[in-house]
Formats: C-alpha cells, sequence, structure tokens
C-alpha cells in the first residue's frame, strides 16, 4: 500500500518542480481542488484515478516513484517519445526473453499491491 504521508511529500515536490499552486494543479490534471486540499492534508488517500491523470497530465513524473518513492523525479530523460518506444514494444522480437520486474494488481476501488522481486520459475 502507499504511505500516504509520503505520497503527500512527493506530491508537493511535483507542485514545488513545476511552480504551481495546488488550485492549479488541479484544474491541470482535471479534478475538482478540493481533492487536491483533502489529498495534501491527508484527509483522502489517493486513488488509482487520480495517480493516473498525474501521470498523464505529466510525463515527467514516473508512476513508480509518484507511489512508492522509487525511481527519479523528473524521470530521466531517454531520447525516445512515447509513440516511438510503444512501436518497438509491438515489434519486438519474441524470441528475447523477456523478465518481470514488477506486477501492479490495480482493484476496483482505487487501491493497489505491488509485488518486487518475483521467483523465479
Amino acid at each position: 500500500m502507499v504511505n500516504t504521508e509520503e505520497f503527500i511529500a512527493r506530491l508537493e515536490k511535483v507542485l514545488d518542480f513545476y511552480n504551481l499552486s495546488a488550485a492549479a494543479f488541479a484544474d491541470k490534471i482535471g479534478v475538482q481542488r478540493s481533492s487536491i486540499s483533502h489529498l495534501l492534508t491527508g484527509r483522502n488517500k489517493p486513488s488509482l484515478e487520480f495517480v493516473m491523470k498525474v501521470v498523464r497530465s505529466y510525463p515527467e513524473v514516473n508512476l513508480y516513484w509518484l507511489l512508492n518513492g522509487k525511481g527519479h523525479f523528473p524521470a530521466q530523460a531517454t531520447s525516445e517519445n512515447p509513440a516511438s518506444s510503444e512501436k518497438k514494444v509491438q515489434t519486438t522480437d519474441q524470441s528475447v526473453k523477456k523478465q518481470i520486474k514488477k506486477i501492479l494488481v490495480l482493484y476496483e476501488d482505487g487501491s493497489f499491491e505491488a509485488f518486487d522481486q518475483l521467483p523465479n520459475n
């Protein structure tokens, strides 16, 4: 589960990085201003929908960093744009064996669980 206090600290870093007020941030990601206020005060926990709106609106925000502090913010730049990397995934040679790094289980109520370090088969 997400540590709410740490999530709030990371969300505040995002606001500071973009020099945004909570109201401007809410407008940008398409949520009610009160939602941001309730998150920042710890009254509410972030929903999956909220987290995904942040990640979609701000590509520099790494999903794993936002959720659990792992990774970097701002996300390290890559030489490709997202559209070209999607193509690359779709046309990847199937003979290359890939290792699973993490599995994310999303529940209908907006909560989730992340599983790291899966046993090798």
